[in-house]
């Protein structure tokens, strides 16, 4: 197991304390030592940065201040107070867990690290973080952040993303942790990573471990940490019809394996490639949803908009379309008043258009 000397490993962990102290941030769930509010916000930072995770992690736990809350709430309900920060398994996920909690421990988050564990949707680093900041167990986090404090501070060049890799890291992060500090101690290496050891161009000059750094010795510190995988992308293409009638329009739920499962959008047709309204008019889904229509009034937009997820990235156009007449198509449709669209939880994507939309309607 790769450890660090004991002189050294206690210097690094008292530095990181110091520097902690000084220089973290003001953040709202560090005035909690509650498992649900700190549960909460890990899993929001989990994708999210922290300037913008701040007022999503205040409105939810505005909405659902407590297990018990979130617990009883419809998943609709869920998902709308988690609409724009994305990867919506993770409310699903929360909302699995809380429901969990209440029916097998009374409601009461559990204190142990491998029960944290046997939640949905909690990892490693997340049952580390709970158990460590609330109840100061001798936990090691190890997320992006100190990987690359870590890997940069004893020049590890085995690819974080391997197997071998994580278990190296694991322990190293296990053997410089304070166990009498184990809390303050995994907050300070993740806020160092975050304010001090930053991806580019890191300010190395005022870094208070700077002399006992090997990849600042060796002057690479830009080569650390290593990773050996690619992440690999798509295109997807998709055309979405904003169709109205009499102040309504209709929305479809997502459901399956695919993205977005539970959000609810407007009727869609993807395509393997990209086309222009004049293409799409003659694909088969076209004719099949606009088969009766008869005349169409029908907006667009300029531009396709980039919508980039983790391993997609979405073009995708909107149509506004005015019909003369109800549509037998749309009956597998939910008819919703188009004043009532921010009442479902929807894709940040079509967020952004109906956005957009609005700043274009006359005063």
């Amino acid at each position: 197991m790769k450890k660090a000397p004991v002189n050294e490993a206690g210097f690094i962990s008292k530095m990181l304390i110091i520097w902690y102290d000084k220089h973290k941030r003001d953040l709202p769930w560090r005035k909690s030592t509650d498992p649900y509010i700190i549960w909460v916000s890990e899993i929001i930072l989990q994708q999210t940065r922290v300037d913008q995770g701040k007022d999503y992690f205040e409105r939810f736990t505005g909405r659902f201040p407590d297990i018990s809350s979130l617990a009883n709430a419809s998943e609709d309900d869920v998902l709308k107070y988690w609409q724009g920060l994305g990867y919506y398994s993770r409310a699903r996920n929360m909302h699995t867990a809380a429901k969990m909690i209440v029916e097998k421990y009374d409601g009461i988050f559990p204190a142990d690290y491998k029960t944290i564990l046997s939640l949905r949707g909690i990892g490693e680093y997340t049952a580390a973080a709970i158990a460590s900041f609330v109840w100061n167990q001798p936990c090691p986090v190890v997320d992006g952040n100190v990987f690359r404090v870590l890997a940069r501070l004893f020049a590890i060049d085995t690819p974080v993303d391997t197997t071998a890799g994580k278990k190296i890291f694991f322990d190293l992060a296990g053997s410089i942790l304070d166990p009498q500090y184990a809390g303050v101690h995994n907050q300070a290496i993740m806020e160092f990573g975050a304010l001090q050891c930053v991806p580019r161009n890191p300010e190395c000059l005022i870094c208070p471990l700077m002399n006992i750094c090997i990849a600042y010795a060796s002057g690479e510190v830009q080569n650390y940490p290593v990773k050996r995988h690619k992440t690999k992308t798509r295109n997807r293409y998709f055309h979405y019809f904003y169709i109205v009638y009499n102040g309504y329009t209709w929305l479809h739920r997502r459901e399956g394996k695919d993205i977005w499962n539970g959000l609810y959008e407007f009727p869609l047709i993807e395509t393997e490639s990209p086309m222009d309204f004049s293409q799409l008019q003659q694909t088969a889904a076209f004719q099949e949803l606009f088969r009766q229509a008869g005349r169409l009034t029908i907006s667009t937009s300029n531009l396709p908009i980039k919508h980039v997820l983790s391993h997609q990235v979405l073009y995708a156009r909107f149509y506004r379309v005015e019909l003369n007449g109800q549509l037998d198509s749309l009956d597998n449709y939910l008819r919703v008043l188009q004043q009532d669209i921010d009442q479902y939880a929807i894709p940040r994507l079509i967020h952004i258009y109906l956005e957009n939309l609005d700043r274009k309607l006359p005063d």
